[in-house]
């Protein structure tokens, strides 16, 4: 996925474990029939979705959570002096059916939702954020964890435990569990309240994006300047619906984008457009102003009853930026040579606007179709052109022939349980045929699957009883569908975010750790270093000869298409740099603001917007209403981490560059360790173990052509 459309994961998910048996005593006979309350006999333990039923879940929830009350009871009634393998690592280890039933809930809720799972959800969301924070705010239990952190010198633990020890106890802390009994009865009151306005917003969306707007074309000349691929998988939408002999678009990019880089018809554009950026803002029973009215207030006194001035400050605090001072100066250096750059492509859209006899002025809905124009002009690229050497077969092929070629990893397909029948499944294999995981992988939009792209996983990597238990990871998209005899063609932005997510998924299929809560975890700002690094390989010459073939001829892309890509590199990047920042710059100003009792969402998004100075021909890439990222995904105070992460992926694929070799298997190697063990230390120190220094903004900066 593209910068433009990621969402970067399922927060809201908990990491996925097997299930010791042991626990099974404590379920009745009446319950064996649920397959969560048995050991799961398929290959490497993947869920076996055709026995799961959306009434398993609930009951095996319910259970989890009482298993993992009485283990941390015993925890906290233990006689022994607290030490690390009595106190934290049999925390750490606690909870495994719980996890395992929420490791396929999330997932599924997120990719294959319906009614009854957004009702089932209802339910476990509060029961869930309470049993957080009755653990959380268990003074026995944070005793016994304080106990353990502050002779943690004293120990001898070596540097994992200490990790893990540190990390545990400042989630404690953060958790609140040195308010008072007052103060933890407020924070608990705004987590549950929180954790239902997430869902709400999310729903709301939902219903905002996938059902309650198409756009139904009648006549054929309404379609012009579109291709045939697009058209036929417009009729092939109409019919799904019941629009038999019409042509449907909806507010899915793949059937949005290209109406707005091609349609010819500016006031069907504007239609299309204002149903994508007025989602969750036209005051009807889906709307999300006042769920962001309520969200941002108790995020603010939930900051402040932990100690902190405003969210923003609890939410970086833990993040390699530290400060939200430090957010904003970053993002600043970014802005300003994205606004300049955009002020020009809007002079010279204008110009072609007014050569073409056009009566008006640019607007946010002409910008795709307009831009397309320019790159025509300026390049003579065409991303009509380009197209046919990117089918999704294509894509795949050449990521799997990056990953061999930087890990010697193999993707075996194979016929394994699947939760959707459009979802793949992939046996993970090193170079030795061990196998390292399964992943699958979920291409494209249908009702029932959020918008955008993820990375989650149905299983983390963990350890048991000293055996490592293989990540069951999932890559989630939206792209487009195949058509008549036409397969699935992506644009590049599609290709580049196929990368992307699988950079996620390696990150999680390589991470290696002792104890589950510091494998594999790293900052939020830290996190897309490992996507980012892969959409480099995408773009490089030498991988796109092997994998962007002609879908009709087999002929490799020219190497004329080639240079026009790699002059265009930069095209377009003050609207997609300056759409980006905007869009951080109004998280963080939701997340700063001195006042939280907003009363007007518009005023207070137009506000934030003024302040920078933003130009009327484009608009955030989030507007409030539908920023998802900030009030359903757990991005919050966070959403510039993709740029900062930039920042590192662009220094890190530096290191490869620099030696001449894409597959440098020296500096692969090193890249692996870092994603193996980025738990294990303070992520820029993580950083300059691969790199041996820190990274500086500027090329990355030059990378976007914005020096």
């Amino acid at each position: 996925m593209n910068k433009t459309i990621r969402f970067f994961y399922v927060i809201f998910v908990f990491a996925a474990v097997m299930y010791s048996c042991q626990n099974q005593k404590n379920v009745s006979d009446a319950d064996m029939n649920n397959p969560f309350f048995s050991e799961w006999n398929t290959p490497h333990g993947v869920p076996p979705f055709d026995e799961i039923k959306e009434e398993h879940f609930l009951p095996a929830i319910k259970e989890g959570i009482k298993q993992q009350e009485a283990e941390v009871k015993a925890i906290v009634e233990s006689s022994e002096e607290p030490t690390f393998e009595n106190t934290i690592m049999a925390y750490d280890k606690s909870g495994d059916l719980l996890t395992k039933v929420n490791g396929v809930f999330g997932p599924l809720n997120s990719a294959n939702t319906n009614d009854n799972m957004q009702a089932i959800a209802r339910e476990i969301s509060p029961l869930m954020t309470q049993h957080r924070d009755n653990i959380s705010m268990n003074p026995g239990l944070f005793n016994k964890i304080n106990s353990v952190y502050e002779k943690r010198n004293e120990l001898n633990l070596n540097a994992e435990q200490m990790r893990a020890t540190e990390k545990y106890y400042q989630d404690f802390v953060r958790s609140g569990a040195n308010l008072s009994a007052e103060d933890q009865a407020k924070l608990r009151a705004y987590n549950e309240e929180l954790s239902k306005l997430s869902l709400q917003f999310g729903e709301n969306l939902l219903a905002e994006t996938n059902r309650n707007f198409k756009l139904v074309i009648e006549n054929k000349e309404d379609l012009a300047g579109l291709s045939e691929d697009v058209i036929a998988r417009a009729a092939d939408d109409a019919k799904a619906v019941g629009e038999d002999g019409k042509w449907v678009f909806t507010l899915a990019k793949p059937s949005m984008i290209p109406f707005l880089q091609y349609a010819e018809n500016r006031d069907l554009r504007e239609k299309l457009y204002n149903g994508y950026f007025m989602r969750g803002d036209n005051d009807n029973e889906f709307d999300n102003k006042e769920v962001i009215k309520k969200v941002v207030k108790l995020r603010d006194q939930k900051a402040k009853l932990l100690g902190f001035d405003n969210y923003a400050e609890y939410i970086i605090d833990v993040n390699m930026a530290k400060t939200p001072e430090a957010v904003y100066d970053f993002l600043a250096k970014l802005w300003e040579p994205a606004l300049v750059m955009a002020k020009q492509d809007v002079q010279e859209m204008q110009q072609i606007i007014d050569k073409e006899g056009g009566n008006f002025k640019l607007a946010s809905w002409d910008w795709w179709y307009y831009s397309e124009k320019l790159r025509k002009q300026k390049f003579d690229l065409d991303e009509a052109e380009i197209k046919p050497y990117f089918s999704l077969d294509n894509a795949k092929k050449g990521i799997f022939y990056v990953v061999e070629n930087l890990y010697g990893l193999k993707f075996e397909k194979r016929d394994w349980p699947t939760y959707h029948e459009e979802a793949e499944v992939y046996e993970v294999l090193e170079a030795n045929g061990s196998p390292l995981g399964v992943l699958y992988m979920d291409f494209h939009p249908r009702d029932g699957k959020r918008v955008g792209a993820w990375s989650t996983s149905f299983r983390s990597a963990t350890y048991r009883n000293g055996e490592r238990i293989t990540r069951i990871g999932s890559i989630v998209m939206n792209f487009t569908r195949p058509s008549g005899e036409s397969p699935a063609l992506l644009s590049f932005d599609e290709v580049s975010t196929f990368f992307h997510e699988f950079g996620h998924a390696l990150h999680g299929l390589f991470a290696d750790g002792p104890y589950d809560r510091t494998a594999g975890s790293v900052p939020r700002d830290f996190v897309e270093l490992p996507s980012q690094i892969m959409e480099n390989w995408a773009a490089e010459p030498e991988v796109l000869k092997v994998y962007a073939t002609h879908y009709k001829t087999g002929e490799p892309i020219p190497d004329e298409l080639i240079a026009k890509l790699e002059k265009s590199g930069t095209f377009n990047q003050g609207f997609e740099t300056g759409e980006f920042v905007a869009a951080a710059l109004l998280d963080m100003d939701y997340h700063t603001t001195a006042n939280t009792d907003i009363s007007d969402v518009r005023a207070f998004e137009k506000a934030s917007m003024d302040k920078i100075g933003l130009i009327p021909e484009f608009i955030p890439r989030y507007r409030s209403t539908y920023f998802g990222h900030i009030f359903s995904g757990g991005y919050s105070a966070g959403y510039y981490v993709y740029y900062w992460a930039g920042v590192l992926d662009t220094d890190a694929f530096y290191a490869f560059k620099e030696t001449g070799d894409l597959f440098n298997p020296e500096v692969a190697a090193k890249f692996r360790t870092l994603l193996e063990k980025c738990g294990s230390d303070e992520g820029m120190e993580v950083y300059k173990k691969f790199r041996g220094k820190e990274p500086s903004i500027e090329p990355y900066l030059e990378k976007k052509g914005l020096l």
